[in-house]
């Protein structure tokens, strides 16, 4: 079992990186494997459409200019995926909306590829947007036919300089629950 953490902030080690390793560090001390991935700095282009996944069918997305078919395969590869990002705009990184749009694509003209995965998005605002974040990383999970876990509270923490949601106590103990719900699902998942 694998739970894979992709962080669409462009600043690492900074606030949303911070909450998803929160996340995966119960999931960790359950004995699943567990792996970060920086995307933000990454480049990655938004979908243009091409429909080569689809024609294709080989888990890949036409466009193989960027780092995206690497992403993709983590994501198949994965058994829970969280979703990490700031809030800009009232939204996601245009990189974390590109891996949306391309992977879902792809899993879609492969066979629906995340059908009963685990999917968690994870968002960070400086006042306001949160909402909005964590419904359109949530939109891929649902269009998808996966399992979106609950927590004590929304998964979004309040911060804008790094390390800020360090003092986001409500935030750092719904990520820790977060986790656990996570590793408790994906064993019962596993039986």
């Amino acid at each position: 079992m694998k739970a894979v953490a992709f962080n669409g902030s462009p600043r690492p080690g900074g606030n949303t990186e911070f909450l998803l390793n929160r996340v995966l560090e119960p999931i960790r001390e359950a004995g699943i494997e567990t792996e970060m991935i920086q995307v933000g700095s990454r480049t990655i282009r938004g979908c243009t459409a091409c429909r080569q996944c689809w024609k294709n069918r080989d888990r890949r997305c036409g466009v193989t200019t960027d780092e995206a078919n690497d992403l993709i395969a983590r994501m198949i590869g994965a058994d829970a995926m969280i979703l990490g990002s700031p809030t800009y705009f009232a939204d996601v990184t245009a990189e974390m909306k590109a891996l949306i749009d391309r992977a879902g694509y792809v899993a879609m003209a492969n066979g629906r590829l995340f059908s009963r995965k685990i999917g968690a998005a994870v968002t960070v605002n400086r006042r306001g947007g949160a909402m909005h974040t964590t419904d359109s990383i949530n939109h891929l999970f649902q269009i998808s036919r996966m399992i979106v876990p609950g927590s004590t509270y929304w998964n979004f923490g309040v911060g804008r300089e790094k390390e800020d949601v360090r003092g986001d106590e409500e935030a750092l103990a719904n990520m820790r629950d977060l986790g656990e719900t996570i590793a408790w699902l994906m064993k019962k998942l596993k039986d």
